[in-house]
């Protein structure tokens, strides 16, 4: 089993993109129906680093500024901040390509290669955002510009299937991209 599939506390933890609710002053203590919703964020750029079909399922790697966002594990939410260090928020969209519904419940392992060195090897997070829309997401710091490899891991998403979804994505699955990576001025 690899590090990416450890099932652990917050393997199927919530995960709220953005400080928005922290900015609106959530503390996880008051009930849901006495809770406004947070202020939709402004949208960011979003820039693609490349796309695969594997079973009928898009596998789509972007990347956007760095955000800051939570981690929900069921009772309080873990405020994971964006630093000066982060070069791009990685994100993974996950759908299928006859439906375009996204696709929940999967795990996505992203590593990232400048040569033969590993300079990212992290899993990605299973997000909910207002302009991203859901997707498995991560901050990254890259040691610089130039040419680099991500190889994403797929993980088969672990949830009841109905007839049609019984015989696709039963294995993990590897997709690799290159991309140019140039740091902002």
């Amino acid at each position: 089993m690899t590090r990416g599939f450890r099932v652990g506390a917050l393997a199927f933890a919530s995960i709220v993109v953005t400080g928005a609710l922290a900015l609106a002053g959530f503390s996880g203590a008051a009930p849901a129906a006495t809770r406004s919703a947070p202020a939709v964020p402004t949208p960011v750029p979003m820039e693609p680093l490349g796309m695969a079909v594997w079973q009928g399922m898009q596998i789509m790697a972007m990347r956007s500024t760095p955000v800051t966002f939570g981690v929900f594990t069921g009772t309080k939410m873990q405020l994971v901040k964006a630093t000066k260090k982060d070069s791009f928020h990685l994100m993974v969209r996950l759908t299928d390509v006859h439906t375009k519904a996204p696709i929940p419940y999967s795990s996505v392992w992203a590593t990232i290669r400048k040569g033969n060195k590993v300079v990212f090897d992290e899993r990605q997070w299973p997000m909910l955002s207002a302009f991203m829309g859901m997707h498995y997401g991560n901050n990254v710091a890259l040691p610089g510009a130039g040419m680099y490899t991500l190889t994403l891991l797929i993980g088969p998403p672990q949830v009841a299937r109905h007839p049609e979804y019984m015989h696709v994505w039963l294995k993990p699955h590897r997709v690799t991209f290159a991309f140019q990576w140039k740091p902002a001025k």
